[in-house]
């Protein structure tokens, strides 16, 4: 008997999966990826379960295979910064990258993931950034061979950096901040720092 609810219990979760995947607009290739259900099931679920079906798109084609995307513009850097926070507090992305350490496409990977990008969504309602987007990001961070994860060189929040990037990585508001004003504010937290609580 423990045997079947374990398998019907897996089975749940990977149904709920690929729901919630099919209403972030996810493509058949992720869901079928992170769920481990087949073609016919997904479709099956979507005509069953959807109860609205032109109100979610099915994306078409290959999934999203440009790093160069994030980098695009300041705006997107500063999106996909706020999505890679989210996915390390969350524990979608690793604190170093590494082929090895990349996110293996599962369930409870999967839900987190969603999570993740739900909240991005919450946060940066125009967002830009689709789901089919962050799944592609999670891998190429997790990977690092195209993107990293950085510090700010002016005020050390994360920011998301092309792997190759010769100059300091700055983020979006420092960007746009006089780099004499930048290295006066660090020399003051030095200073504070040097001299110690009073």
């Amino acid at each position: 008997m423990r045997v079947s609810d374990d398998r019907y219990s897996r089975d749940r979760l990977r149904l709920d999966l690929a729901l919630r995947f099919i209403h972030l607009e996810a493509r058949t290739q992720s869901i079928r990826t992170w769920t481990g259900l087949t073609d016919d099931r997904i479709r099956k679920l979507f005509r069953s379960y959807i109860r609205e079906p032109r109100r979610i798109s099915r994306p078409r084609g290959r999934s999203p295979q440009q790093a160069m995307f994030f980098m695009r513009s300041p705006r997107l850097q500063q999106e996909t910064a706020v999505l890679a926070s989210l996915c390390c507090l969350l524990g979608v992305l690793p604190r170093r990258a590494s082929a090895q350490s990349a996110a293996q496409p599962g369930v409870a990977q999967g839900v987190v993931l969603c999570q993740a990008y739900e909240a991005y969504r919450a946060l940066v309602p125009q967002g830009h950034i689709s789901f089919e987007h962050a799944i592609f990001l999670v891998r190429a961070l997790g990977s690092g061979e195209e993107l990293a994860l950085g510090s700010c060189a002016g005020c050390a929040a994360l920011v998301v950096v092309e792997r190759m990037l010769l100059s300091e990585p700055r983020c979006r508001d420092c960007a746009s901040t006089p780099m004499i004003y930048i290295a006066s504010r660090h020399r003051s937290r030095l200073a504070a720092e040097v001299s110690g609580p009073r």
